[in-house]
């Protein structure tokens, strides 16, 4: 990062606070049932009283650090630190190294008015309910203005969710853009089944991690053997994961969780350096989470395909809603929910 502090030395104010959020409905998944989303709201603040936020929200199930395992690291932060001290996070911590790095970077902007800065990129797409009830869902999001879903599969049989696929594009409108996300639930019989199915319908934009991380070469041979595009997402978690896909010719897309990728500020160079058809996509993050992840979508993302952050209508609270402008209220609403449950935050 810049030295715009005039001095790599410079210290920052250090605070942090837990949260636990309540989803509105389980979301189910190839790795189990989500019914909260739990995460750590970071605050840096200079001197000459510059703020920055940012937002530490783990997924141990594709690789990241664990929650208590980033609460243990910022409750061993000093209170103050210096740039070159949050640039310098293990990589061994990968959310904590994005939401610390995304806080200074918000924090270190010269002349950055909140106000002003772009807050949604062009498209973004909507998660879906997984299972039958998504023949229903996706209308209220479509009148929304979202043209572009994803939807969990390979949690029923896949007889089963095939058949409710193939009604679902019956009724979908033109121009419409579905993404089939197996999140690594499949095997390579299934992923065939499935893929033969997609191959008939347009509206497919692609399928999504058929099969798990450490069957690479075998999705290679699938994305040879049809003609719908595959995507990674476990496979690709972090930047590592990242640069060794890449490394190894994956020719589909790239689903990148910012939020559990490591540095931000890595992650931006690497993807500038080499051509890669890449999505950035939610880790069911907070507003402060969103705008980092969009400010790297800004530069980073396909223009062609939506962003994956179409996931506020999850939540029972509205924290997705505050913008750049409003993060400081959103971090005092934070702290105002944990005192209620009787915690404080540092």
């Amino acid at each position: 990062m810049d030295d715009r502090f005039g001095a790599r030395s410079m210290t920052c104010q250090v605070q942090f606070c837990p949260y636990e959020r309540q989803l509105r409905q389980p979301l189910r998944t190839g790795h189990g049932d989500w019914r909260t989303r739990a995460g750590i709201l970071v605050r840096l603040a200079t001197t000459d009283h510059r703020v920055g936020f940012g937002d530490i929200t783990p997924l141990p199930w594709f690789g990241s650090e664990t929650l208590e395992q980033a609460l243990g690291f910022c409750q061993q932060l000093p209170d103050r630190l210096s740039i070159a001290e949050l640039e310098a996070i293990p990589t061994s911590l990968p959310a904590c190294q994005f939401g610390l790095e995304s806080a200074l970077a918000m924090l270190s902007a010269p002349n950055l008015n909140l106000d002003s800065l772009p807050w949604q990129p062009p498209a973004i797409a909507a998660l879906l309910p997984t299972g039958k009830s998504a023949l229903e869902a996706w209308q209220p999001l479509w009148a929304r203005g979202y043209r572009t879903w994803k939807w969990k599969i390979g949690v029923q049989s896949v007889e089963l969710e095939t058949a409710w696929l193939r009604e679902m594009c019956a009724m979908l409108p033109r121009g419409v853009r579905l993404r089939l996300d197996a999140n690594g639930g499949l095997t390579e019989a299934t992923a065939r089944q499935w893929l033969q199915v997609c191959d008939r319908y347009p509206q497919i934009e692609f399928l999504e991690q058929p099969l798990p991380p450490d069957q690479l070469e075998v999705m290679l041979r699938l994305a040879k053997d049809y003609a719908t595009t595959l995507a990674l997402d476990e496979s690709v978690a972090t930047l590592r994961q990242l640069m060794e896909c890449h490394q190894r010719g994956w020719p589909g897309v790239m689903v990148v969780k910012p939020a559990i990728a490591g540095s931000p500020r890595q992650l931006r160079q690497y993807c500038q350096e080499h051509a890669m058809d890449i999505v950035l996509s939610s880790a069911l993050e907070t507003a402060i989470g969103q705008w980092a992840g969009w400010q790297l979508a800004m530069t980073l993302g396909n223009a062609q395909r939506a962003m994956g952050y179409g996931v506020s209508h999850w939540f029972t609270d509205n924290w997705n809603d505050f913008l750049p402008a409003q993060f400081e209220q959103l971090w005092q609403a934070v702290k105002a929910n944990r005192a209620k449950s009787g915690d404080y935050c540092p």
